[in-house]
């Protein structure tokens, strides 16, 4: 895999909230990655551990998630390529959750050490990253708000509306159709509820003409009723450099 695939996914994401110049552009295509492939289900780093580099997901997607001593996991957030999902170890130096491969995915590993010379050097990439952690931090206030305040079909009918458009971003989203590579038992783990809960929110909404979840896929049917039932408002995503 050429270097100008591996990041171009990150390059759009970047410049979807940042504005880069040709400069920071050139330093971020001159950082050393290691790409490696991982197949699904399989920790990239987990809650206690120290790493030494960050991971772009450059195919494939990732969760990061919390277990409790019981043994109950919730999903607090659904990666995609582009993103830098443990950025926060740049600074944060003990990781205190899990992230997660969902599917066989190539990652790219980049060290610490080359990272912080980049953002020192280039202070336009600081604030993008920056800015990125920032949205991140925003996502997960809307997840807080899904989770404890919206009912369960619009729970999922939310978190699909949310992917659907962060994949818009980096131009793997169909108009009607996504990738969701989830199983109903990480739904319920994203979505607060039981796995049986599940089942039937999906049921419901296949029988109600709204989404068609199955087979990693999400088939919206009826986008006026998903919006409605979602009441989505993407300003939380903040997608565009002035937002």
């Amino acid at each position: 895999m050429d270097r100008e695939t591996v990041l171009a996914s990150l390059l759009r994401r970047l410049n979807t909230v940042s504005q880069l110049e040709p400069a920071d552009i050139d330093a971020i295509n001159s950082l050393p990655i290691a790409v490696r492939h991982w197949e699904g289900g399989r920790a990239i780093v987990s809650e206690g551990e120290r790493p030494k580099e960050c991971c772009l997901i450059i195919e494939g997607f990732c969760i990061r998630s919390k277990t409790t001593i019981p043994g109950g996991r919730q999903i607090l957030s659904i990666h995609i390529p582009g993103e830098i999902p443990d950025l926060q170890s740049l600074h944060l130096h003990m990781m205190d959750h899990d992230l997660i491969t969902l599917v066989p995915s190539t990652l790219g590993f980049i060290s610490h050490t080359a990272l912080l010379a980049l953002t020192h050097a280039r202070p336009n990439v600081a604030d993008a990253l920056w800015r990125v952690t920032l949205i991140d931090a925003a996502i997960f206030r809307e997840w807080i708000v899904n989770v404890g305040q919206r009912p369960a079909p619009a729970r999922l009918a939310h978190v699909v509306l949310e992917l659907r458009r962060r994949l818009a971003v980096t131009n793997q989203a169909e108009s009607t159709a996504i990738e969701f590579p989830l199983t109903q038992e990480q739904i319920g783990e994203a979505l607060g509820i039981t796995p049986v809960h599940a089942n039937r929110i999906i049921k419901q909404l296949r029988q109600d003409g709204i989404v068609d979840v199955g087979k990693g896929r999400v088939q919206v049917l009826d986008e006026a009723k998903l919006m409605e039932l979602a009441q989505f408002d993407d300003r939380y995503l903040h997608l565009h450099p002035a937002a």
